[in-house]
């Protein structure tokens, strides 16, 4: 942490969550006693965390509120709505969660990660900015991949298939490329960040890294180098994840997990499937057929126009003032 970090007071509320999940019916939820008693529980923690969100603030006085969506900011933002103090939200998915949908009522002003038409929110006080990124993410030249690859001592002569399932690693695409893996490596070498809870089980079944393989747990440094050398990515549909690939233009396959809370990867790889920008595979389809997988990246990998148009498109949504921009709207509304 830098001293500027140690110096940035944090307090906590207690919050809930709405648990819904995309792949299940209504009625499965709500036949499923565990589901509904853990909602019904965390309905009282939102209306605590409110309570004490409404104390805080009278004390601090903030001039703006600023909320980044999840369940954790709903009772700050009513609070800030009840002791009227304008509320600043910034939504990343290209859906609205239902945070937001909630707050949009009360905002002062909205910033999206997504073009405007994919949200219900009013024009008028709504401005698509993108998704804050760091700036280490930027287009590679060739010569800079070329270095990026030397870097992560991986084959300079071959395509290089990056796959990461998140910080958090995806079991599901884990197990796919290890099945697969000796078919990976003849369309390129292969790099797999698996997340630590699978790491050591993967070690066990897979060579020793080399030029033509490497498994890592996490990448803490250096993940936007990796990426940049990448001739193609596979990766989950979180929203930041693909602006920041957007910002290094890089061909991409995305493979959404369903079943997170109100889909919203699906709907994240929906918007940019529609756009051409990149290659959705349906998990429980690969599942059941795993070389739809190596079919995916030999796509790209075997036809370079159609990877230099996925990449253009995929770069059209990059937004390299989304820092700013959001910084700007938050001060617009001091007072």
């Amino acid at each position: 942490m830098s001293p500027l970090d140690d110096n940035v007071p944090v307090q906590t509320i207690f919050a809930g969550k709405l648990r819904r999940y995309h792949h299940l019916s209504v009625m499965r939820q709500l036949l499923w006693p565990s589901l509904v008693a853990s909602n019904i529980r965390d309905s009282f923690l939102v209306i605590l965390g409110a309570i004490q969100s409404i104390f805080k603030l009278i004390i601090w006085r903030p001039d703006v509120v600023f909320t980044k969506g999840g369940y954790v900011c709903l009772p700050v933002g009513w609070a800030a709505h009840v002791l009227r103090i304008p509320l600043a939200i910034h939504d990343s998915d290209a859906h609205p969660g239902l945070t937001n949908r909630i707050l949009s009522r009360w905002a002062s002003a909205i910033a999206t990660g997504s073009p405007l038409k994919f949200y219900p929110y009013p024009a008028a006080i709504s401005k698509y900015v993108g998704i804050p990124i760091s700036s280490e993410y930027q287009e590679f030249s060739a010569k800079e991949r070329l270095q990026a690859k030397k870097q992560w001592s991986v084959a300079t002569d071959k395509p290089l298939i990056v796959i990461t399932g998140g910080g958090l690693g995806a079991k599901r695409i884990n197990d796919t490329v290890a099945l697969l893996l000796k078919d990976l490596q003849k369309l390129g070498s292969v790099v797999l960040v698996a997340g630590a809870a699978q790491y050591d089980e993967l070690r066990a079944i897979t060579p020793e890294n080399s030029e033509d393989f490497q498994l890592h747990a996490f990448i803490s440094s250096g993940m936007s180098s990796l990426l940049g050398a990448a001739d193609v990515v596979v990766t989950r549909a979180g929203a930041t994840t693909i602006l920041e690939l957007a910002a290094l233009k890089k061909p991409t396959i995305l493979i959404p997990n369903a079943k997170l809370t109100g889909g919203h990867q699906v709907k994240n790889a929906d918007v940019y499937s529609e756009s051409g920008a990149v290659v959705v595979v349906n998990e429980e389809e690969m599942i059941d057929n795993p070389t739809i997988l190596i079919d995916a990246i030999s796509s790209v990998l075997n036809d370079k126009s159609k990877a230099d148009k996925m990449s253009q498109a995929l770069a059209e949504f990059a937004r390299p003032n989304a820092a700013k921009d959001v910084a700007r709207m938050i001060l617009g509304l001091v007072k």
